[in-house]
């Protein structure tokens, strides 16, 4: 049993009730653009972004479900074309009810392990607002538990925002990554 998947089970008996990992399917969109939604940290995307990514880059996304079926967290990502080797993270979202278990953190794991398994990634991107210190948190733990080098730099400056409101974004590389266990 995977780390991850320890956690899973840990976090199906704090939940008292099945959680699954599952792939996004189109279906899901809906219920992942409210989880965006209600975060109240994301960015949010239109609800025709969501469906898209539901189906074009669902192999490098994973969904929890609750014991309905119905998503209750979401990790989006895909493989950067010009390093294929990375994974790149595009959101996190765990419905407020779920949040405060760990539930992100195996999502992620989860994820990585299918990418490095299926696709060969060996590191992990995302960007990250100075002000979210949720992501900040989840993203260093990640690199922590996988014992890898973090590297942090601007990539996008605030200014370059057309809302002129935006904070920075900062790129997290994560990797080399040690060989990830299925």
């Amino acid at each position: 049993m995977t780390a991850a998947q320890a956690d899973l089970a840990g976090a199906r008996s704090e939940f008292n009730r099945p959680l699954t990992i599952d792939t996004p399917r189109v279906e899901d969109g809906a219920a992942i653009w409210r989880i965006a939604r209600d975060s109240e940290v994301l960015d949010l995307n239109s609800s025709y972004s969501y469906l898209l990514w539901c189906r074009d880059f669902a192999a490098t996304s994973v969904v929890a479900r609750d014991g309905g079926g119905e998503p209750i967290a979401f990790v989006t990502g895909y493989v950067r074309p010009e390093r294929p080797e990375a994974l790149v993270v595009w959101q996190v979202a765990v419905d407020a009810s779920h949040r405060g278990r760990g539930l992100a953190g195996t999502l992620l794991d989860e994820l990585t392990v299918r990418a490095a398994k299926e696709l060969g990634i060996t590191a992990v991107e995302t960007t990250v607002t100075p002000d979210n210190t949720a992501s900040d948190r989840l993203f260093t733990a990640y690199a922590a538990r996988h014992g890898a080098p973090l590297e942090r730099e601007v990539l996008f400056d605030g200014g370059m925002f057309p809302d002129g409101v935006h904070q920075p974004e900062v790129l997290y590389r994560i990797g080399p990554l040690a060989p990830l266990a299925p």
